[in-house]
């Protein structure tokens, strides 16, 4: 009994840090969390913190039980492992599956690889350059973004595998992508250069930990929503850095 608790506590200890490691918000942390722990017929205290998930799992009569702390992995963003962890509930909660089988399950989810780099690579920079037509560039202009962003994403892909530190990473990548999205202007090659270089940099905008932020700000979940906006105006701040030193590289005038 005592260790099937103490199982249960860091299965689900893990499974919240996954979560909140990935980009869930601290409100489907709790409701997935919620609905493992009824299925596993447990109450779950769980305090979510920036960089930590305290657990603690009580049995049904709330005699005894146990605690644990996970720490989030430092990875990105992943959208698909988020949508597999929280199918995971689901099954769990549907299924009525053991605690064993959910725990195999959830190693097998976590052990994954990421999407294949390459792929993210041309679709994101697909995306940008789809953003620079969207906002009424030309078609020279969507050139120049998507060579901006592949260039740009792929050295911060390559930074990231080195385990350089994300701001630095944002300012190189910004002034990369800032410096080729220039080209517009240096060498007339489009008629909206403006747009080209304006939409150059929006693959590094955070917007995700900024929805998180909201997010968790009307959850109730404070610490974790001043963390996250917090760390994407450092994001933006680096991103612009990087920006404007591009902008300076290439001689543009700020105010024409």
């Amino acid at each position: 009994m005592h260790d099937m608790l103490k199982g249960k506590c860091r299965f689900i200890s893990s499974y919240a840090a996954a979560l909140l490691g990935c980009g869930a918000t601290c409100i489907r942390i709790e409701k997935n969390v919620e609905r493992i722990a009824r299925t596993f017929g447990v109450h779950v205290d769980m305090t979510l913190l920036p960089s930590h998930v305290i657990t603690v799992v009580w049995d049904k009569d709330y005699t005894h039980s146990y605690n644990c702390q996970s720490k989030p992995t430092g990875e990105a963003i992943d959208f698909c492992r988020n949508i597999e962890l929280s199918k995971l509930s689901w099954q769990i909660a549907e299924d009525k599956l053991l605690y064993e089988d959910a725990a195999n399950r959830f190693e097998k989810i976590i052990s994954q690889p990421r999407l294949n780099k390459w792929l993210v690579l041309l679709l994101t920079s697909t995306a940008n350059a789809s953003f620079c037509r969207l906002f009424g560039g030309d078609f020279k202009a969507v050139g120049i973004v998507f060579c901006a962003t592949l260039i740009g994403f792929l050295l911060k892909q390559i930074m990231l595998e080195d385990k350089i530190d994300l701001r630095i990473t944002t300012v190189l990548s910004a002034f990369v992508a800032s410096v080729i999205g220039a080209s517009g202007y240096l060498f007339g090659i489009s008629g909206t250069p403006e747009l080209a270089l304006g939409t150059s940099v929006l693959f590094l905008v955070p917007g995700i930990p900024y929805i998180n932020a909201g997010s968790d700000l009307f959850a109730g979940h404070y610490l974790c929503s001043v963390s996250r906006f917090i760390q994407a105006v450092i994001l933006t701040i680096c991103l612009s850095l990087g920006l404007c030193g591009g902008m300076f590289l290439m001689q543009m005038n700020f105010f024409n």
